[in-house]
């Protein structure tokens, strides 16, 4: 009877570690849980897509190819992010295509914008806040080119970031305080320091591409 019981508690345990595992894998968006530790300097596009990848795949979603919602000097991150749908690590849908994402359909917000591990970001009113994410775009998702930190490879004094609020909220409530993609630009540089600054720890959002 014992040997009997163990035998079905191991079939339990396999079948609900099954259940998560294929929940998570549904994860197609994640707020990064750490940057690059350089400020804005990614390695730019092909840096910042690898350590989505790579945190992506250290929390158990494999075989997908990630994208950073980042815009460059000659791309735009809309483009970069496929065709949708999208969902976090909790299976809630953030929108369905990329004009939803932009308008007022998407369902991003602090409660939503999890990071690759299903965890909250902190926000406004956290400590330490950490709600501004790195961007370089427009509200419609296209590039402001002189704000990008050099095509992230910038971390010093030198150049500027535009940023969004994940968290949808800021110092006031115009449409810019409440932008996931387009709040403000970045102050003193694109340091780790000049990015903590104004509530930000060099994050990004990425997104799977298929």
């Amino acid at each position: 009877m014992r040997r009997l019981i163990l035998v079905a508690a191991t079939a339990l345990a396999a079948v609900t570690a099954g259940a998560a595992l294929s929940q998570d894998a549904k994860m197609s968006f994640f707020v990064t849980s750490v940057g690059s530790g350089k400020g804005a300097d990614l390695g730019g596009l092909k840096g910042a897509d690898a350590h989505c990848a790579s945190l992506a795949e250290a929390a158990g979603v494999k075989g997908k190819t990630w994208h950073a919602y980042l815009s460059t000097s000659a791309e735009d991150a809309r483009d970069r992010i496929g065709k949708g749908p999208w969902v976090n690590a909790k299976g809630v849908k953030i929108a369905d295509d990329v004009a939803s994402l932009h308008g007022d359909a998407n369902a991003i917000s602090k409660e939503t914008a999890l990071n690759e591990k299903g965890e909250v970001v902190n926000g406004r009113g956290d400590k330490p806040n950490r709600h501004d994410v790195l961007t370089g775009s427009k509200p419609d998702g296209t590039k402001i080119a002189d704000q990008t930190c050099g095509d992230w490879t910038m971390s010093g004094a030198e150049g500027v970031a535009m940023m969004g609020h994940h968290d949808r909220t800021g110092l006031d409530d115009s449409a810019a305080a409440k932008s996931w993609n387009s709040s403000h630009a970045s102050r003193g540089g694109c340091s780790q320091e000049a990015l903590k600054g104004t509530g930000g720890d060099g994050l990004f959002y990425c997104f799977a591409v298929e």
